[in-house]
């Protein structure tokens, strides 16, 4: 008898990191797998579906204008009742820490439906930062029976709080999207991406939109990168820029009229990860970008203050610089000018794993349910 898988996500993020899963589950003897979304991130989240070639099953098509936690968490929850009740899962998967996914496992533990945690054992014991993300991925970890941990390091930390029984080491599921992703002859699908001659001098790919760095945060990290633009006369900087107005209209104010800082629009996954490739280096407040980058052998400048995953600084393939402009120009320019320190960061090893972390997901499912 088959087990019954559904999958739940919503956020650009989980999408990236589950629609490898979702393959592979449909890919494994024994397991039959639908999709349930909940389109937080609506237009993203359906670029990415399309990439990998998978359709929903269900679709709660949840996002609103000035959507706020409460209203995600309680519409998810109320949506993914009548799905279970529909199709009746032995096991839902949910990934990583969005509120979706909060709700999600909230939802199966009021059905009795076993959760399966992708991506589990995330932690930076400071439960405002990030925030919601670091309380809705602890929250994950109580109600689970499945804790797929992408590194050892995220192991400890869930035994550290008890969490000891049906833990797995499996890699990032993120590393597995290259496979579809990644192309050595590729035409980016930007128009905006395909005008950027990206052939000549070094580009460096920007990312900023975490809800912590809004406001002066923010406006720090833009006066970093404007003034490296001004320095540093072969330097570009490409930007897909989040919806967000408050990320939006303060990246005009600061960033908008410099010639060498591009201002896009959001780029699909693959556009992305193309991008990435083609990139010297990488700044970013993204939690998946410091896992994507080093696989492709590019350095990251994490622009926080802390990071949930320390497995990439300890590795030396990313380093936390925060989110005071002075701090965010000098480790730039150490990267910049040091070839040395460059080499060192883009030559380390990505600790995140080997592009076969759904394959391993699936096998422990198996294992569970024939334990039972």
């Amino acid at each position: 008898m088959s087990i019954k898988i559904l999958s739940v996500f919503g956020t650009r993020p989980e999408a990236i990191k589950m629609l490898p899963l979702v393959k592979a589950v449909d890919a494994t003897d024994g397991l039959t797998g639908k999709v349930c979304i909940t389109a937080q991130h609506r237009e993203m989240l359906d670029q990415i579906m399309d990439v990998f070639d998978v359709r929903a099953d269900w679709d709660l098509d949840l996002m609103r204008p000035d959507q706020t936690l409460t209203s995600i968490t309680s519409d998810v929850a109320h949506g993914l009742a009548e799905v279970l009740q529909d199709y009746e899962p032995d096991l839902v998967l949910v990934h990583g820490d969005t509120t979706t996914g909060f709700a999600a496992a909230l939802a199966a533990f009021y059905h009795q439906v076993p959760v399966g945690h992708v991506e589990a054992g995330l932690r930076t014991n400071n439960i405002m930062s990030p925030f919601p993300e670091e309380a809705n991925r602890q929250l994950i970890s109580r109600i689970a029976t499945l804790h797929f941990s992408p590194t050892e390091l995220n192991v400890e930390n869930l035994n550290t709080e008890g969490v000891d029984q049906h833990v797995h080491i499996t890699g990032n599921t993120v590393i597995d999207a290259f496979a579809t992703t990644v192309r050595d002859e590729y035409a980016f699908k930007s128009a905006e991406l395909a005008e950027i001659d990206l052939g000549t001098g070094r580009s460096i790919l920007l990312t900023a939109h975490r809800r912590e760095n809004l406001g002066e945060p923010m406006r720090q990290i833009f006066m970093a990168v404007h003034e490296l633009a001004d320095k540093y006369p072969d330097l570009q900087f490409i930007y897909p820029v989040h919806k967000n107005p408050a990320v939006s209209n303060l990246a005009q104010e600061v960033l908008g009229k410099h010639p060498r800082v591009y201002l896009i629009d959001p780029i699909d996954v693959e556009d992305l990860h193309n991008l990435i490739s083609h990139s010297h280096l990488v700044m970013t407040d993204s939690g998946g970008l410091q896992e994507e980058a080093p696989t492709l052998g590019k350095p990251v400048l994490v622009l926080r203050t802390e990071t949930e995953r320390p497995e990439a600084v300890d590795a030396g393939v990313a380093r936390v610089v925060g989110v005071d402009k002075e701090d965010i120009i000098a480790a730039a320019r150490t990267l910049l000018e040091d070839e040395e320190e460059y080499l060192s960061m883009s030559r380390a090893i990505n600790p995140y794993g080997d592009g076969y972390a759904s394959e391993r997901i699936c096998a422990a499912i198996q294992e569970y349910f024939a334990s039972k």
